[in-house]
């Protein structure tokens, strides 16, 4: 019986010197993507049967929950380990998968990019809740069923930068923050303890690049692999940033 194969076709390289190779291999069952990429980097032979470096990509946990395999396939922000090969086939109707690099952050190498900006937004809007003395303070107050529920949604974001690469805002000549950490304002606001920090996250998004540079494209829901509801978020936590700015403004000592 003769083997059913697909093409991989991958945008590789570095900056300023990029390239597509392409990789025929034997399609199997339940095969992914990651898969497909480990099946080249044991044998890399490229279409052409020269014998070619690995393809440099990263990989994680394999279970879309670390957002490290993020990258580009067909066209699409997603996850590698999550998206079957026969599926893509079947979708697109062709027997070649494109893989690239996603392309809002700096490349390093084929599909290695540097996420390191979404880390540092995560930064500017103080994404965490503080714990020092928390031992001695005790038990703190019980958060609600349905708070805690749309809370867990919003704590799957893996900062995985699919919704940063689908927005057509976030580009070299905006600063917008991005869908993500203005999500994470709004999970982080919506803890009990979290709540005494809330200015200090709401106060950096009325700067440039804050939640007003948002277009309202929704392609950040769209793309989502955790399905969060950013644009909800986003409409949230706009609010919230207007009744910040309001008390700012009154609480203003008078100018001399």
């Amino acid at each position: 019986m003769e083997k059913k194969t697909f093409i991989l076709r991958v945008y590789r390289g570095v900056p300023s010197k990029q390239y597509w190779e392409e990789y025929e291999l034997e399609l199997k069952p339940f095969l992914n993507i990651t898969s497909a990429l480990m099946a080249v980097q044991q044998n890399p032979i490229n279409r052409k049967n020269e014998k070619v470096t690995p393809i440099a990509w990263e990989q994680g946990c394999l279970e879309e929950v670390c957002g490290s395999c993020s990258m580009l396939v067909n066209g699409r922000p997603r996850q590698g380990c999550t998206a079957l090969v026969d599926q893509l086939l079947q979708a697109s109707g062709s027997n070649t998968i494109a893989l690239a690099p996603m392309t809002k952050f700096p490349l390093i190498k084929d599909l290695v990019i540097d996420r390191s900006s979404m880390f540092e937004n995560l930064k500017k809007v103080r994404a965490w809740i503080d714990a020092d003395d928390s031992f001695d303070r005790g038990f703190g107050p019980k958060i609600k069923q349905e708070v805690q529920e749309q809370m867990y949604v919003l704590s799957t974001c893996m900062t995985c930068g699919c919704c940063t690469e689908a927005c057509p805002q976030v580009n070299a000549n905006s600063k917008f923050i991005g869908p993500a950490p203005i999500s994470q304002v709004r999970l982080f606001n919506a803890h009990p303890v979290g709540k005494l920090n809330a200015p200090e996250r709401l106060r950096p998004l009325m700067q440039e690049g804050g939640i007003s540079d948002c277009g309202n494209a929704q392609n950040c829901a769209a793309v989502c692999p955790k399905k969060i509801p950013l644009t909800e978020s986003i409409a949230l936590i706009g609010r919230q940033v207007v009744k910040q700015a309001l008390k700012d403004m009154v609480s203003l000592p008078d100018a001399e």
